[in-house]
């Protein structure tokens, strides 16, 4: 980062694809549509080049990204609702899709995080998929690393029952 700081192209390339399969992950987690994380992911990297001075060297530079990135997907969620605010009601509501047939014992990842709340999926998104301390999550979120903690552990609980409940329904 550092590098890339002072004009190095190549360490801006290798920092590009080192970190998007990463911070593309993160993006699906939340948006769960592989079109609008490679949205973000663009706003992401041109978010970065922007901001890129304000980076400072000794820190670790993942939470100094997460929050970029956190600020990219709370930015998106707004302007979807704006926008979301001006579109209008149709006369009839499409067909709801035909149920898919349950895969016995398999439990679909993302329909679990999608079970989450939206802040305790993004800590344990962080955490486990991306592989960062807890201290380093909080930094990027901007709440304590106990708050981080609590977060996990709630998710964590939620997940346990409804897989528990997943075990009893096979």
């Amino acid at each position: 980062m550092a590098n890339y700081q002072n004009g190095d192209a190549a360490a801006a390339g290798m920092l590009v694809d080192t970190l998007s399969p990463q911070f593309f992950r993160f993006f699906l987690s939340q948006t769960r549509n592989r079109e609008s994380a490679d949205d973000l992911l663009q706003d992401f990297w041109l978010r970065i080049h922007s901001a890129r001075h304000t980076y400072r060297n000794p820190e670790p530079v993942l939470p100094w990204m997460y929050a970029i990135a956190r600020r990219v997907r709370v930015d998106q969620y707004r302007k979807n609702r704006r926008r979301a605010g001006h579109e209008f009601q149709v006369e009839r509501l499409p067909d709801p899709a035909a149920p898919r047939a349950a895969d016995e014992g398999n439990v679909d990842f993302e329909t679990l995080l999608a079970s989450l709340p939206e802040s305790q999926r993004e800590v344990l998104v962080m955490l486990k998929v991306s592989g960062l301390s807890v201290d380093e999550v909080a930094r990027a979120t901007g709440s304590s690393a106990g708050s981080v903690k609590q977060k996990a552990h709630r998710a964590y609980e939620k997940l346990r029952a409804l897989l528990k409940g997943v075990g009893n329904a096979v």
